[in-house]
């Protein structure tokens, strides 16, 4: 081989190489979101007492709740959109100083009609001026059918919320927290992350409500 095609097989080893690592970046950022990434790279400082709670609510992440991921580095809740009953735009910073079990819920998703009651039952034992079950319906199509469906299911105390456009799931997906229905985030009243779980729970067991209150203080 001569020095000219030396040179050029090095050049071109050089090229292959950056375009490897320039693919797995991007492979990267697809399967996480570059959102993931910025966030874990440092994590909001705010956020770390959440953390703090977090390992102290570890041990009671058992039982019907053991599914529950609580939080190992601080995050920050993205300001999820959506609205209420009658149209109003709200936004999770309108539960500033509450703490809050949010759950995104569909009308297709089959789990969730069966997590729905023992949501009610978390909101009408718990519910109150520090803590809300603010759970969010993300259908998009037939608007009138998600309300008819909590009451097929016997939904009481839950206030209605919902997101016909899904962007709340999509935002949580881009940082990590949502990989099916349904989800749902424990978040403290700063809006940081104290617990996510993928899929439903028995949020009216005693294993729950042990949990809740814990995060409460009480």
């Amino acid at each position: 081989m001569t020095e000219s095609q030396s040179s050029f097989a090095k050049k071109r080893l050089a090229v292959i190489l950056a375009g490897g690592i320039a693919g797995v970046i991007v492979g990267l950022a697809g399967v996480y979101g570059i959102a993931t990434l910025t966030r874990n790279a440092g994590g909001d400082k705010a956020c770390r007492p959440a953390v703090e709670l977090a390992e102290k609510l570890a041990p009671l992440a058992r039982g019907e709740v053991a599914a529950v991921n609580v939080a190992k580095s601080p995050l920050r809740v993205p300001n999820l959109a959506f609205q209420d009953a009658i149209g109003k735009p709200l936004s999770l910073q309108h539960w500033q100083g509450r703490t809050v079990l949010l759950n995104l819920w569909a009308t297709w998703c089959i789990p969730c009609r069966k997590e729905m009651p023992a949501l009610d039952a978390l909101e009408r034992q718990l519910g109150g001026p520090g803590f809300e079950v603010v759970a969010v319906n993300i259908d998009t199509r037939d608007l009138d059918k998600p309300k008819a469906w909590l009451k097929d299911v016997g939904v009481e105390k839950l206030n209605y919320y919902a997101d016909p456009t899904a962007r709340a799931f999509q935002d949580l997906k881009a940082v990590g927290r949502a990989f099916g229905m349904p989800t749902t985030l424990l978040i403290d009243p700063q809006g940081c992350e104290i617990g996510t779980i993928a899929g439903p729970a028995e949020w009216a067991s005693g294993d729950a409500i042990k949990l809740i209150k814990a995060a409460l203080g009480q």
